[in-house]
């Protein structure tokens, strides 16, 4: 029975690779990359005139994107806090287990292996 699974877990890993190796050849395949040539030589038609786009005086803001350095300032003052607490509150939590676990370890295990020793 294992041996038939086994089998067909192998059967079915094939088929999965083949299937995922023709997908990728067929999707490389279909991408076909055009280089534009130079114009004819023999061409009358003159270059069309396009405007240049006029550039904007500032920095170009990006949308979602804050660039000011006094926002980020308060905004990592505030994770710094966040943090420091956050650690602390790890400190806490690992400190109360070690402490329970030393006193569980001193009030439960010890007296009861002392206890089997003498017996």
């Amino acid at each position: 029975m294992v041996i038939a699974e086994c089998v067909v877990v192998a059967f079915l890993l094939v088929l999965v690779w083949n299937l995922v190796a023709s997908a990728a050849a067929q999707h490389a395949g279909a991408v076909t990359i055009q280089v534009a040539g130079p114009p004819a030589q023999g061409s009358d038609s003159p270059q069309p005139e396009l405007p240049e786009p006029a550039r904007p005086a500032g920095r170009v803001q990006l949308p979602g994107l804050t660039l000011d350095p006094g926002f980020w300032r308060v905004r990592l003052a505030q994770l710094n806090r966040e943090q420091v607490g956050l650690e602390q509150l790890e400190w806490r939590l690992v400190h109360g287990a070690m402490d329970a676990a030393q006193r569980y370890l001193e009030t439960v295990v010890l007296p009861a292996i002392v206890r089997a020793e003498r017996a």
